[in-house]
């Protein structure tokens, strides 16, 4: 469709899709005081919780990564849409018509927009769904009752059943006025001489994303004659899914793992299906491949997992060597949680949807209840390789153990690792402690050594940029403070702003804050106006304005309730006190260099003027002590 979405209908979806809305789809957030929310941030790695959101600002910003805006930029940023498409989702969910101007239309991206491979996603799972209940999907529907999952428990989780045909899909697809084009990008159908179903004759999982949209399925093999041999096909990469991003059951158990701040990370779909019906809602699978460091980044978005706060991340493994392997590679990562990280091994070797059947919903329960420290599992298995009656093979041992915990990122945890490696092998704690520092002074590479010169030769070829203050510098905590309230409260500034200029801003981002709010129609054009913070966010051109803006729209307010007059008039008094007070230091700087008998009448002049300054800047202080 040719034209420019319609402005009017832009604000209308920004005014009904609330940011705290669309945020925690993908991020848990807390109460932050100020009205505000805290959590995550999903745009970049930290330990404690900088991204904030203003809901009734319609703001978003992380003090860490700077990354800030509403909640059309949110969207765009975490999901990489187009503006275009940004606006058609939201609206589409919060049920906006969008009209049109008429015009050209900007040059869409090549290829189907994300909207609409989703909504072909849906579709797929609808249609695979119904199937499920055909006569051709008997073999399906008797491996999930032997499973012990219902019709309920199906329809529950989505399940759904390819027919063997290789091209039912296809013809479904094209009926509901589907291109091929739009399939083939959904990863639903493959091209060969002809448009064919990626999935034949196989039980279908759909893989959503947190927000609940199907974006993949996974395929398990169920006939014999199946030519592909493979037990699981998984969605092949697409714009929409990124298997090293995707987590099975991550919708359903997003709001229970913020609750208890805690995730269970099983094998496999069954897995996943048999721990929720068991009473542990929290369990997320893998999509066909390990665990890895972009999923647990994924978890701790949900977990809340921060210093303030530890939760725990339960991993359950088979007793085997390939559960051996699986637990030390996640050993490996577990310094990307904060939380606790353990291990669930069930003794008999049975996975959670085996343990179901064979011993019942309680010992599924029980199976995550009886976790062990994950590093005392790893360790465990290094030490029962070697036979601790010879003094050679406890030097091994501990040689050994000692190497998986040099490699710990997190310092403080070494020396506690130390003491169960001593326990473990029976060796002297102090020897424990002197292996784990050799081990770590072996693994230290020359080459790392000598590219740390170089990086600082690099880092001083940059050309240096001027440096701006800290916009938390104390000397512009006035100035901060009279934005916030512009920004977020724009009706409560009143008339006393009137007085206000960018000459009254000495932080040159705060000056640029001030022209962005005087270009959108300064304050009074905001207090009836839920999207004029946006407005004043995207007349900015610079970068560092931008963000600011951002930054301004979701810090609270200091004061508990909403801003009185009083507290607006003292900080515009104090604001243009500062200002004055510039004046009069420069005014005096140049008296000191003037000399008053040559130069009598620009001296006369401008001692004057400091005489008037200095009533001015009285005046603004008992303005400020009567309004307090």
């Amino acid at each position: 469709m040719a034209g420019r979405i319609r402005e009017d209908d832009i604000a209308e979806v920004r005014e009904k899709a609330r940011i705290d809305d669309v945020v925690s789809s993908y991020v848990t957030l807390r109460k932050a005081g100020g009205g505000s929310l805290k959590g995550l941030c999903p745009f970049h790695d930290e330990k404690s919780p900088s991204f904030n959101v203003n809901p009734s600002r319609g703001y978003f910003h992380c003090f860490g990564c700077q990354e800030g805006g509403d909640v059309i930029n949110f969207l765009m940023k975490i999901d990489g849409l187009t503006f275009a498409e940004t606006v058609e989702r939201l609206a589409d969910k919060y049920g906006v018509q969008l009209r049109r101007e008429d015009g050209d239309a900007p040059e869409r991206p090549r290829g189907p927009a994300r909207g609409r491979l989703i909504e072909a996603n849906k579709v797929a799972q609808d249609f695979y769904a119904e199937q499920l209940e055909t006569v051709e999907a008997v073999t399906a529907r008797e491996f999930l009752t032997g499973r012990g999952f219902d019709q309920d428990v199906a329809t529950t989780f989505g399940i759904g059943f390819a027919p063997r045909d290789g091209e039912a899909l296809v013809r479904h697809l094209r009926g509901r006025g589907f291109s091929d084009e739009d399939a083939i990008a959904a990863g639903l159908v493959a091209m060969g001489r002809s448009a064919y179903d990626r999935f034949r004759g196989r039980l279908l999982w759909p893989i959503r994303d947190a927000s609940g949209d199907t974006i993949g399925f996974g395929a398990r093999r169920i006939f014999d004659d199946d030519k592909i041999e493979a037990k699981y096909l998984n969605t092949s990469e697409t714009v929409l899914y990124k298997k090293s991003h995707v987590l099975y059951g991550i919708d359903l158990a997003r709001r229970d793992m913020a609750r208890s701040s805690q995730a269970v990370v099983v094998e496999g779909y069954t897995d996943v299906m048999a721990c929720h019906l068991s009473g542990v809602p929290t369990a997320v699978a893998t999509c066909g491949t390990a665990f890895g460091d972009d999923h647990a980044r994924v978890l701790r978005r949900f977990l809340h997992d921060h210093e303030e706060f530890r939760g725990e991340v339960i991993f359950t493994f088979d007793g085997d060597a390939a559960g051996q392997k699986a637990a030390l590679k996640a050993f490996g990562g577990d310094q990307n949680f904060v939380s606790q990280t353990y291990v669930a091994i069930e003794p008999d070797g049975l996975d959670p949807c085996d343990l179901r059947i064979q011993k019942g919903d309680a010992a599924v329960r029980e199976l995550v209840a009886k976790r062990q420290p994950l590093y005392r599992f790893v360790l465990a298995n290094v030490v029962t390789k070697y036979d601790l009656d010879r003094a050679d093979a406890r030097i091994d041992a501990m040689r050994e153990a000692a190497g998986l915990v040099s490699s710990i990122r997190d310092k403080s945890k070494v020396d506690a690792f130390a003491r169960e490696i001593a326990g473990m092998i029976g060796v002297d704690v102090d020897d424990a402690r002197r292996e784990v520092r050799r081990a770590a002074a072996r693994a230290e590479r020359p080459d790392e050594r000598r590219a740390a010169p170089a990086a600082a030769a690099a880092a001083a070829a940059q050309p240096s940029r001027p440096r701006v203050p800290s916009l938390r510098d104390p000397r512009f905590s006035t100035e901060r403070e009279t934005l916030k309230i512009v920004i977020q409260h724009p009706g409560a500034v009143g008339r006393v702003i009137e007085g206000v200029g960018p000459h009254d801003f000495s932080h040159p981002t705060y000056r640029g804050v001030w022209e962005a709010v005087a270009a959108a129609g300064g304050p009074a054009a905001g207090a009836k106006d839920n999207g004029w913070s946006t407005r004043v966010r995207s007349s900015a051109a610079d970068p560092a304005v931008s963000s600011a803006i951002s930054e301004l729209g979701v810090e609270p307010v200091l004061t508990p309730a909403e801003p009185t007059p009083t507290y607006v008039a003292m900080h515009v008094y104090r604001l243009q006190e500062l200002t004055t007070m510039r004046r009069i230091a420069e005014l005096k700087s140049r008296l000191q260099r003037t000399n008053p008998v040559e130069h009598a009448a620009p001296y006369n002049k401008m001692f004057g003027e400091l005489v008037a300054l200095e009533q001015h800047r009285r005046n603004l202080r008992d303005q400020q002590v009567k309004s307090q």
